[in-house]
């Protein structure tokens, strides 16, 4: 269907709804579902969580869930285990795979993927996130969405803008230099709507530049509208919005919410009354239901069909909307699936320290192992807030290395350190989460109690007395989903549980203890990191990561994941922190007067998030970003910098070539692995204001021992231009660049010095 039939049948469709049908259409009439029109066949839109999973199916307005084995879903990997891949590929097909399942289970929109940049290591949703960097997110945001749109249904790219904390997430005002936005915290959203042409986009909580990004005109109307061309959906974060006028009259298209009361929601009843008393104009109305009419052709929920029927008046078009009968049905629950998952869990999972060999562990040779630590019995699917999925299976680390090792060997396992079971709260969290009366600075950390620490060292004291009895120990810990967790922040990054305590002591008992990292966040590891010879890393790591883990350990798979994050030494250590007032200062008295927020948090740091700044200031970190060993070594030569041949550079588009970077990769190692070749840009003398080198391209190669590929990539204009505010364009460095081949952010093999 071509865009001039599509707006025709979007027009005569428009014209047939009433002002009631069409307010019934902006606004949520379910948890997780807003109304069509019975009368001319439109069908309400049906909403899902998540990033990880589609979502169990709640009751219509009440959170509890339906309680059937028909919501039990495939567990993907989390996005920042697909960050981790470094893979578009991989990407992909964790998208088609999330996309099929929504499909299958009746699913008109998935909430996913969520891409806001990991600026603040305490922030309790990290793990749904990629990363701290626009280019990785960019790279990969657009093969993940067009993965989920295969299956006629639609991604909503998420939270726009800037929701870089759950402390006050939903009062807190976020003001931040253009050239940081323009730099960091845009380029994925753009990625997302105008290349992979995302059908959904939801806005954030938080408020941007005074206004709450659901009512925010420059943020919809003039940058997403309007820069961007979007012509899909808008939709409101669960209870983002805060004012009818605001929100009716900005570009969102629907509301929704976390209340039973959907006839008081802002763009419902009020609105009707604002509308009928002359206060708003209609014509704001008409085009949110283009909006949702066009997205509904798009996905296929609908056709229109028009036909000429004859009146007193003489001939007029009649519309009605009709379902698409080949609409893609979906599946969900596959084998398929479970393998997608295991084959991204593979290159999800990072080998972050690797001494002497220490890893991999032969299992023909192995008699005994011990595992420590309580997530490494921990299922994990069925938290993190709306994130959270009933799974139809999740293979825990015990398991996956149990599995790994099989039956000749003895595999023990002890809790290691001690986790109290969750109270049962009176109140349903997401319910209680939008009361924002009180100022709210949400926290997970939680001191422990007289009991729970004897608990705790009677468990530590019987994991030291076994490492010392077994050759083979392995410590499963990191965070859970007590902490990774949405509406909540940590305090800081130190391992909960008492888990240093229990690390070292079991590293003084055993030195050869294999350390195995479990976290959506950075957590502290200066305590024991330089004691312990081999550290894997890995996130949520979908229903098969016990599965990847264990073919790591035991070298069945040659890792082959990095970090999409910098692992910062402590909090007190990264920008958030030296030049951050995180949660954010209490508003002044005259900017309460305008600003409806509790808090407001700067981002000072500016452009230096992650990687940029510490490289910058020259601070030390615990692993560095695109960091990740593997079994085999990669020996790096020829890096070669050619012009793109075509029309000058003065008539190119900024997204256009410049330079086509390649560099030869060698396999010089005793088995097959894969390196992630990554492309920094920097200027040759790096200026105050600027990073000293920005990753800009990268590419993952698969290699057999000895076998040597040439990697390329197109560096485009932008690639060497910053974003100047005082003219509000890009503009290219000046003088002479450094282009470098690098196997992490620290580890540049080569370098080649090119005239701009």
């Amino acid at each position: 269907m071509n865009k001039k039939e599509r707006e025709k049948k979007v027009e005569a469709l428009l014209s047939e709804l009433t002002l009631e049908e069409k307010i019934s259409m902006i606004h949520g009439s379910e948890f997780f579902k807003s109304p069509g029109v019975e009368r001319l066949g439109i069908p309400p839109i049906v909403y899902s969580d998540g990033p990880m999973g589609v979502r169990n199916d709640f009751m219509p307005a009440e959170w509890k869930t339906i309680g059937t084995t028909a919501d039990e879903v495939s567990y993907a990997p989390c996005n920042s285990a697909i960050a981790a891949t470094w893979n578009r590929s991989l990407a992909w097909s964790s998208g088609r795979m999330l996309g099929e399942e929504a499909r299958g289970r009746g699913k008109d929109m998935l909430l996913a993927p969520g891409i806001n940049i990991k600026r603040n290591p305490l922030c309790g949703r990290n793990f749904e996130y990629m990363s701290e960097d626009p280019c990785l997110i960019s790279e990969l945001v657009v093969p993940l969405i067009e993965g989920i749109q295969e299956s006629d249904v639609s991604a909503c790219v998420k939270h726009f803008i800037c929701n870089s904390q759950e402390a006050e997430r939903y009062m807190v005002n976020v003001e931040l230099s253009d050239r940081a936005l323009q730099e960091i915290y845009l380029p994925g959203f753009e990625a997302a709507v105008r290349k992979a042409k995302s059908r959904a986009v939801m806005a954030a909580y938080n408020l941007i530049r005074g206004k709450h990004c659901c009512e925010n005109k420059w943020l919809l109307n003039e940058q997403l509208r309007g820069t961007w061309k979007y012509d899909g959906l808008i939709v409101s974060d669960w209870g983002g919005n805060h004012n009818t006028k605001d929100a009716a009259e900005s570009a969102l298209d629907v509301e929704m919410g976390v209340k039973p009361d959907f006839d008081n929601y802002f763009m419902a009843q009020p609105l009707l009354k604002m509308v009928k008393n002359g206060e708003i104009d209609e014509s704001f109305i008409d085009e949110k239901i283009r909006n949702i009419l066009r997205f509904m052709l798009y996905i296929r929920m609908i056709d229109v069909e028009m036909n000429e029927v004859k009146t007193k008046g003489g001939k007029v078009i009649k519309a009605k909307a009709v379902p698409v009968e080949d609409r893609d049905r979906g599946c969900y629950a596959t084998v398929g699936h479970m393998e997608k998952a295991l084959e991204t869990a593979r290159e999800a999972v990072i080998l972050l320290k690797n001494e002497n060999g220490r890893l991999p562990i032969n299992p023909k040779k192995t008699r005994k192992v011990l595992v420590i630590g309580d997530n490494a019995n921990r299922r994990q699917a069925n938290g993190g807030g709306s994130a959270e999925i009933k799974a139809l299976f999740e293979i825990t680390p015990l398991l996956g290395i149990a599995k790994a090792f099989g039956g000749n060997t003895e595999v023990k396992y002890t809790k290691g350190y001690y986790v109290p079971p969750k109270k049962t709260e009176e109140y349903n969290w997401q319910a209680e989460s939008v009361n924002i009366e009180d100022v709210y600075q949400a926290v997970a950390q939680k001191k422990d109690t007289a009991t729970d620490k004897k608990k705790g060292k009677a468990l530590r004291d019987e994991a030291v007395r076994l490492a010392r009895e077994y050759d083979e120990v392995i410590f499963v810990g990191g965070l859970d989903h007590d902490y990774d967790v949405e509406d909540h922040d940590r305090t800081d990054m130190k391992l909960p549980y008492g888990q240093d305590e229990t690390i070292s002591a079991v590293l003084a008992a055993n030195p050869n203890t294999v350390i195995v990292m479990f976290a959506g966040s950075p957590v502290e590891m200066s305590k024991w990191a330089d004691k312990a010879k081999a550290i894997i890393w890995m996130g949520y790591n979908g229903m098969e990561g016990g599965t990847a883990l264990g073919e790591v350990i035991t070298g069945a798979v040659n890792p082959s994941g990095k970090l999409p994050e910098t692992l910062p030494v402590d909090f007190k250590s990264t920008p958030v922190s030296r030049f951050g007032d995180y949660p954010g200062r209490k508003l002044k008295k005259e900017e309460s007067s305008r600003i409806n927020a509790h808090l407001t948090q700067t981002f000072n740091e500016g452009v230096f998030v992650g990687y940029r700044y510490y490289e910058k200031y020259n601070v030390p970190v615990q692993f560095p970003f695109g960091h990740g060993l593997s079994y085999t070594s990669f020996k790096y030569s020829g890096l070669a910098v050619k012009n793109v041949e075509g029309k000058p550079v003065s008539k190119r588009k900024l997204t256009e070539g410049m330079y086509v970077v390649s560099v030869k990769v060698k396999n010089v190692g005793n088995c097959d692995g894969s390196e992630i070749v990554q492309f920094y840009v920097g200027e040759e003398v790096p200026s105050e204001e600027n990073p000293i080198k920005e990753l800009k391209g990268f590419d993952k190669v698969f290699l057999k021992p000895g076998e040597e590929k040439v990697v390329s990539v197109v560096l485009p204009l932008k690639a060497f231009a910053h974003y100047d505010e005082e003219r509000s364009e890009w503009v290219m460095m000046k003088g002479k660049a450094k282009i470098y081949a690098a196997s992490s952010s620290v580890d540049v093999r080569l370098e080649k010095t090119v005239k701009l």
